[in-house]
């Protein structure tokens, strides 16, 4: 049985004082013990959280890593850094980064190694554009990044990877994929995982899916066959509503 994970990304949002706020408002919160909840935070506000919520059961992720251990990549964190500061999660290759930094699927998949190299559990990310999904070309999107984000894993080390399928449609427009929709893609990247690590493999390993949602479609979304969880944009900003999801 695969357990669900409720991962929040804040992106470039709250300072540490807000992030220090919104851990306050979540003091005392009954938690689910059936569900892992995670909140993914700007840089500058992670040691802070991993501080405060070392008491809860929320664990704390980044959002991006380098993929060498150090050298000249100014503005750049690595692995290392962010295990030292009790990170125990990362997003690689958010559609974001991959389009506005120049993520290709050959860094995230050293990103991805790097990640499991250091003990942190990665979060990959993966995800077709509205064109891309209107002229047919969702699967054939998918299959590529998976494969190429990938590669040279093992089997054993993929059942610590978090698979995150966010069409990049529905991310922060409001436009969510139906259920069913999102359920299709990954039923469709499990059965990618079962040709390259195995069925027992893919079958531990946990899919979420990302793009607007929100206390009131995380239910519908969450009781889909092939859905373990939700990587959540805005609708984790606000602590009560990061409750609701947490506790769906």
């Amino acid at each position: 049985m695969r357990k669900p994970i409720i991962a929040g990304n804040w992106k470039m949002n709250k300072t540490i004082a807000e992030a220090l706020d919104f851990a306050k408002q979540l003091e005392g919160s009954a938690l689910s013990p059936d569900v892992d909840a995670v909140i993914c935070a700007p840089y500058l506000s992670l040691q802070s959280l991993v501080e405060v919520l070392r008491p809860s059961a929320i664990k704390v992720g980044a959002q991006n890593l380098h993929f060498e251990d150090a050298g000249a990549f100014t503005g750049e964190v690595s692995a290392q850094m962010l295990r030292e500061i009790g990170v125990d999660y990362v997003i690689i290759g958010h559609s974001e980064r991959r389009q506005y930094f120049g993520e290709t699927d050959e860094t995230v998949n050293k990103k991805l190694i790097k990640a499991l190299a250091s003990e942190l559990i990665p979060i990959l990310c993966v995800g077709e554009s509205l064109e891309e999904r209107e002229t047919g070309k969702t699967n054939d999107i998918i299959e590529g990044q998976i494969k190429k984000g990938l590669q040279n894993i093992s089997a054993e080390e993929i059942e610590r990877v978090v698979i995150a399928y966010e069409p990049i449609w529905a991310i922060g427009t409001g436009k969510t994929a139906t259920s069913e929709q999102a359920n299709e893609v990954c039923v469709f990247i499990r059965k990618i995982l079962a040709e390259l690590f195995g069925t027992t493999a893919s079958e531990r390993v946990r899919i979420q899916y990302g793009g607007s949602v929100k206390p009131s479609n995380i239910k519908e979304i969450m009781e889909q066959s092939d859905i373990d969880g939700a990587l959540v944009g805005g609708a984790s900003l606000i602590a009560e509503d990061y409750l609701q999801l947490v506790n769906y």
